[in-house]
């Protein structure tokens, strides 16, 4: 059974303007949001991943809800994350809400070459990036 991590414990405003609280949820919350976003950053180009593959591969204790909470708070992450290239574990854009327009997403994703169709990625199995494994080669077809 997963654990699931306290969301008290994530950022937020500080409640009483302690300094030492605040550090401590700072660093708690920094290391996942860092963690979610390094591995996001690795996605390449043209292919897609998923919230849950995200999750098992950070060596946390995470679900794929709390990578997709993380992917809704990358747009303001330097470096940029690539949030677009995360979609839920059936290939559908499940996240095109939190973009700045309904179809950003979709128009992002297909710039890169990966094909949509009614919010879902099409051939989503041959564009999957797994990045528990990502060494593993490209299976992503030659055009």
């Amino acid at each position: 059974m997963k654990k699931y991590l306290n969301p008290k414990e994530l950022p937020s405003l500080p409640v009483d303007g302690k300094k030492e609280k605040k550090e401590k949820k700072t660093s708690k919350s920094d290391s996942f949001f860092k963690t979610v976003f390094k591995i996001a950053r690795t996605i390449p180009r043209g292919r897609v991943t998923s919230y849950g593959a995200i999750a098992d591969a950070s060596g946390l204790k995470l679900t794929g809800r709390m990578v997709g909470w993380a992917m809704n708070a990358a747009g303001s992450a330097k470096p940029a994350v690539p949030a677009h290239r995360v979609v839920n574990s059936k290939g559908e854009l499940s996240g095109r809400s939190h973009f700045a327009t309904p179809t950003l997403m979709q128009e992002l994703l297909e710039q890169e070459g990966v094909v949509v169709k009614a919010d879902k990625v099409q051939d989503f199995k041959t564009v999957f990036w797994d990045p528990a494994n990502p060494s593993e080669k490209s299976r992503k077809k030659k055009k």
